[in-house]
């Protein structure tokens, strides 16, 4: 049994199991414990060393099974498994092997995965099993009958909870948010939020290197948006000195605010290339700091680059005139990846395929494309083919003169075809005798469409002759 003192008092902390079986709980005064159970091994508990032994592991974590990986409290930590457990067989596979690995170093745990970090904080602490998979969307009905405790209220928040005769945390569910905030705090209403999904609640990880930092301590508190760019302008051209010195390039760049209350806010920015362009690095910032909430003010400003690359010198190109130095998109598309979001910028590339719609994928902004069709291909190509009404048209090699496409009458002034193309019997037994015949046309608008028929109109195996809009050109 590990206890603390607080003056002359002196509290459990933390029990083992055989101390939990003779009633003995954490929060208990020690003069009660040893009332209860005459011969208690009691030791002093070493808050540090605990929390520097979480430290390690939550490195170690960061290290083996996935970059984002976080001390959560005195006695548990927090792992963003998104994208990272089929590595490992699967999320109840990877539960078991960290159950393992806790074993071999003398530690039990609770292991909950959820799609709150909320939740998995509850259902770790408050929960019966040794491993919890809750499906993402069912947070709020499974910690609907837990203590309110499992919230991480404060001390402040729960007496008055109990005074008011709220003991589960489905009681909070019907309250206003008004009255439920004046009564137990704005910081309840939060935590209730977070946990059931409807308010984020980032994970800071821990770096498992030596990142690059530079900190700026202000003398006075600042809240203005143009104290706060002019002070992260100089943290960038600090930290771009920085990166030169150790000749690395910056991946992600963490901005984190210490406000005067003792709240910390951050801003976090990502490149698509090992970048210590400071112009560029400010830009992407400015574009961000609408996220930056600096209350009574802040007072310390730190900049961390938790991803970076090495990076050593680059050309800038002959000094003269006629020299041809291409233009780096990362910055370009740096912006306006923070402005749509990461998935609005692609490029494409062809695949082998026979089937248009399988012969092109997506790749990354400033990946290269391999190749490109020789053959004439629409602009736009629909994600899948949709049929056509009221098809007129002659078999078996003509375009179609009059069609119904989403409710409206098209009239074909132009055609040119078909372009024959053959399922891939090799992928699907179903297209073994697939048949597609692809026309280009222009109807009276001026519209130019591409379409296709299923079977070339002789055999039936081939298709039922019916008619698709695929991709339109221009």
């Amino acid at each position: 049994m590990l206890i603390t003192r607080t003056g002359q008092r002196e509290t459990i902390v933390s029990a083992c199991p055989a101390a939990l079986d003779f009633g003995l709980r954490p929060g208990m005064a020690a003069a009660h414990a040893r009332a209860l159970v005459a011969d208690l091994d009691v030791r002093d508990a070493e808050p540090e060393a605990d929390a520097a032994m979480l430290e390690r592991l939550a490195l170690h974590a960061a290290r083996q099974w996935t970059p984002t990986a976080s001390v959560s409290g005195p006695d548990g930590l927090w792992f963003d498994l998104t994208g990272t457990t089929h590595l490992f067989g699967g999320e109840a596979r990877f539960c078991q092997r960290l159950l393992r690995f806790l074993e071999r170093l003398g530690l039990t745990a609770r292991i909950a995965i959820a799609g709150t970090p909320g939740a998995a904080h509850a259902l770790a602490r408050f929960g019966n099993e040794a491993v919890t998979l809750l499906e993402s969307g069912r947070e709020t009905q499974a910690i609907a009958d837990m203590p309110l405790a499992a919230l991480r209220l404060a001390p402040e928040a729960l007496l008055s909870a109990s005074r008011f005769g709220l003991e589960r945390i489905a009681d909070l569910y019907p309250m206003p948010r008004g009255p439920l905030a004046r009564r137990l705090g704005l910081r309840t209403v939060e935590r209730l939020d977070q946990a059931r999904g409807s308010l984020a609640e980032p994970i800071v990880p821990v770096v498992p290197t030596q990142a690059p930092v530079v900190t700026l301590r202000l003398l006075e508190p600042i809240g203005t948006p143009e104290s706060i760019a002019q002070v992260i302008s100089d943290l960038v051209d600090d930290l771009v000195t920085l990166l030169q010195t150790r000749g690395l390039g910056a991946r992600i760049v963490r901005l984190k605010a210490d406000r005067v209350d003792g709240e910390a806010q951050h801003l976090a920015i990502g490149a698509s290339r090992a970048t210590r362009d400071g112009r560029h690095l400010k830009r992407m910032f400015a574009l961000k700091m609408d996220g930056l909430d600096p209350g009574l003010g802040i007072e310390v400003m730190h900049l961390t680059v938790p991803h970076h690359e090495p990076l050593g010198a680059m050309s800038a190109g002959a000094l003269l005139e006629t020299s041809r130095k291409e233009r780096d998109l990362a910055p370009l598309v740096d912006q306006l990846t923070s402005r749509a979001g990461p998935s609005a910028l692609f490029r494409l590339s062809s695949q082998e395929s026979d089937v248009p719609e399988r012969a092109m994928r997506r790749l990354a902004p400033l990946a290269t494309p391999k190749g490109w069709p020789g053959w004439k291909r629409p602009a736009r190509l629909l994600k899948r083919p949709e049929r056509l009404s009221n098809v007129v048209a002659l078999l078996p090699d003509h375009p179609p003169r009059r069609f119904t496409w989403r409710r409206q009458d098209y009239r074909v002034v132009a055609g040119d075809g078909p372009e024959r193309v053959h399922g891939e019997w090799w992928r699907n037994t179903q297209e073994m005798w697939a048949v597609r015949d692809y026309f280009r046309v222009e109807a009276e608008g001026g519209q130019r469409f591409w379409l296709f028929r299923r079977g070339d109109g002789v055999d039936a195996p081939t298709g039922d002759l019916s008619w698709y809009m695929h991709g339109m050109f221009g």
